[in-house]
């Protein structure tokens, strides 16, 4: 420890490092690593010709073994410390004579003008620029100076760094102005991680004439696993892409450990555009016993199934690691923008990259598992994508679920990992005569799946609950047989007033929707359709409500109250803790007018996807303020959470009871010749509703 500074600024002082070499004494101090981790890099830019200058050489071996391995002969080394400089001249004397070192500091160099065609630096801009002072800063301003004046025009200075923001920053603007061309490399790194858990990097600015007016800068960077650079368009860009290699490298310390605090995750991103190709979660399981094969292993999800709750959440990649039975599981999620071949072509790409995130005391050459569901990668294929002026950009896109059977999703992209819509296709059925063929399963393995929409059937498990509330509003007559009046605040892909369009036949259903691209979607991809008893309204679903409170009818002469309101409008706004629905419909004033509208006996039906604890429970305050009758349905495995509310307290039931309400309710709806998926039963979605 009392080899450290008691200042930065002890960093740039001649008696530092003369304390400094002298406590040391002969052992090489070797900042950012030694010659062989260098030694890729330096080859490609340091030719046996070369004159060579190394400044702040301190007692490193670089120099010498560059001399040894016949690299150069020509080196001079500088050095502001005496007591390194005679050090080094011992240690050389006799064994390179053609190796110089002098008592020199590089900020006033007495070297001529174009002498050296390299200028090696290994750490020494790191430990002048500490920070951005202006005394700093115009030192580091003199050391470039003096470096670019004493390069010939194509030499190259190669500076060895950690690559810390301000320092890159600094360089690369530096240089980049003058007309340089600056290139980073990523080192690779050494078997050893206990020097440093950052990566080290060269910068290459390669000296060209300045040109007079504005030329366009060349910025490049070369990641360790590939030698062809990319280019990138400004200094930022530069900055973010280093910033990026560092945080892998932290992510790697990190995963060094068994087991790994908590789940870890990151984009591996396309060499050519740039864009994320797989997102890879780190999932430890410390409660699975350790043994010979069960260290490691990788886990594809199929293509359009990353949302699902076994791989979407942090629970339920933990189960699926837990019942895999490996220590160490990575899942790892495809892109939608991306083409992949096969299981076998991902393996390869990606085989190099996950063994870096590989556990400790993984035994040499055991071979890690490629898992998937089925063994294949799935089947995903974008039907249409578009921008819509208030929700952004979004796709249509069929999946493979498990099974054989497809689903057509609407994703907004602004929140790639919520299923914004969901329908299941139909399997098309051979005509009347037509034999089916030996090998129609291979129909719907390829990209054309089935297009026609399966109105029966709800997806989504919080539409299900939403349906099943309605056995709220029944008394002695079956429900579908009486006239409902019902208002559905967000479209979506139309699922939800479809169903109850479909299946209680004297429904009247009023859709609001701010949206209308969102109607262009769901008539065009999602089998939605309007008639004398389902309309769509473009309007914001806020001045809708408050237009009907104030004016007190409907269309068509129909009183402003309705048997049932439901509420499936998401937010925009993905900074508030709560995605669905947007805080001003839940604020009390506008309950109120909700309220206003409902029938005495109706049900208001609620979707709400809270994250924040606080904000929840203000929300199901003020709904009690307004409704004094309160059911919560929580959807297993989701955030949502399905109220209902109701304007009067008369007809409460016991949570127990309403089981056997949405049985008689799915009894009634049951009708012969109709379909009805045998997976949905109403009962099921209400028996673990409490009263709030």
């Amino acid at each position: 420890m009392e080899l450290l500074p008691r200042s930065p600024a002890e960093f740039g002082s001649a008696r530092y490092w003369d304390r400094f070499f002298r406590q040391r004494g002969q052992r090489p101090f070797e900042w950012y690593g030694g010659f062989p981790e260098l030694c890729p890099v330096l080859h490609k830019y340091v030719r046996p010709r070369d004159k060579v200058l190394v400044v702040g050489c301190g007692n490193s071996e670089l120099s010498e073994q560059m001399y040894d391995m016949g690299m150069c002969e020509d080196i001079v080394n500088i050095d502001i410390s005496d007591a390194v400089i005679r050090q080094m001249q011992e240690r050389s004397r006799s064994k390179r004579p053609k190796m110089n070192y002098l008592i020199m500091d590089m900020l006033q160099m007495d070297f001529p003008d174009a002498k050296f065609h390299v200028v090696l630096d290994k750490g020494t801009l790191d430990a002048i620029l500490t920070d951005e002072e202006d005394a700093t800063l115009a030192k580091v301003d003199k050391m470039f100076a003096e470096i670019s004046r004493v390069l010939q025009v194509g030499g190259r200075y190669l500076c060895v760094s950690l690559a810390q923001t301000h320092v890159l920053k600094k360089a690369v603007e530096y240089f980049s102005q003058e007309g340089w061309v600056v290139r980073v490399h990523q080192v690779a790194g050494s078997k050893d991680k206990q020097q440093f858990v950052l990566p080290v990097f060269v910068y290459v600015m390669t000296k060209f004439r300045k040109i007079p007016g504005s030329a366009p800068q060349i910025l490049e960077i070369c990641p360790e696993e590939q030698d062809k650079p990319i280019r990138v368009e400004s200094v930022e860009q530069l900055v973010v892409a280093v910033k990026d290699r560092q945080h892998y490298a932290l992510l790697c310390s990190q995963l060094s450990k068994i087991p790994c605090g908590e789940q870890v995750s990151l984009d591996l991103c396309d060499k050519e555009s740039g864009r994320p190709r797989y997102t890879l979660h780190v999932v430890d399981s410390p409660s699975v016993k350790p043994s010979r094969n069960n260290h490691f292993a990788i886990f594809i999800i199929p293509q359009g199934r990353e949302t699902e709750w076994l791989f979407g959440t942090e629970e339920g990649r933990r189960q699926l690691a837990t019942s895999a039975g490996f220590r160490r599981l990575v899942t790892v999620a495809l892109h939608r923008e991306q083409h992949y071949k096969d299981m076998a072509s991902i393996q390869a790409e990606l085989s190099a990259k996950v063994m870096e995130l590989a556990p400790p005391g993984l035994p040499a050459q055991q071979q890690v598992p490629f898992l998937s569901v089925g063994g294949d990668i799935g089947v995903r294929t974008v039907r249409h994508c578009d921008t819509s002026p208030l929700s952004g950009e979004y796709v249509v896109e069929d999946v493979k679920g498990d099974g054989t059977c497809y689903f057509r999703r609407l994703i907004f992209l602004c929140n790639r990992n919520v299923v914004q819509s969901e329908a299941r296709l139909l399997t098309p059925m051979p005509l009347p005569g037509q034999k089916k063929r030996k090998k129609d399963k291979k129909k719907h393995s390829s990209a054309e799946p089935p297009a026609a929409i399966d109105k029966s059937y709800l997806c989504c498990e919080h539409h299900k609950a939403m349906v099943a509330g309605l056995c709220l509003l029944g008394g002695p007559d079956p429900l579908p047989g009486i006239p409902l009046v019902v208002l559905v605040v967000g479209l979506g892909g139309g699922s939800l007033p479809l169903f109850i369009h479909d299946y209680f036949l004297k429904a009247y259903v009023t859709v609001v929707e701010i949206d209308s691209s969102m109607l262009e979607v769901a008539m065009h991809w999602f089998g939605f359709s309007q008639d004398d008893r389902m309309q769509v309204h473009i309007s914001n679903g806020l001045d809708y409500v408050t237009k009907l409170a104030a004016e007190g009818t409907i269309l068509q002469s129909i009183p402003a109250q309705y048997d049932a309101i439901m509420f499936d409008v998401d937010s925009k706004d993905l900074m508030v803790g709560m995605s669905c629905p947007p805080p001003a419909f839940v604020e009390k004033p506008f309950l109120q007018k909700v309220k206003t509208i409902l029938k005495p006996e109706g049900v208001f039906v609620l979707n709400l996807v809270c994250r924040d604890a606080q904000l929840k429970k203000s929300v199901l305050a003020t709904l009690r303020e307004v409704f004094p009758l309160l059911y919560a349905r929580h959807i297993e495995g989701e955030v949502n959470e399905i109220l209902f509310c109701q304007p009067s307290s008369e007809g409460q039931r016991d949570p127990s009871e309403l089981g056997a309400c949405a049985q008689a309710l799915e009894a009634a709806l049951r009708q012969p010749g109709r379909r009805w998926d045998s997976s949905y039963v109403l009962a099921d979605m209400l028996q673990a509703v409490r009263i709030l």
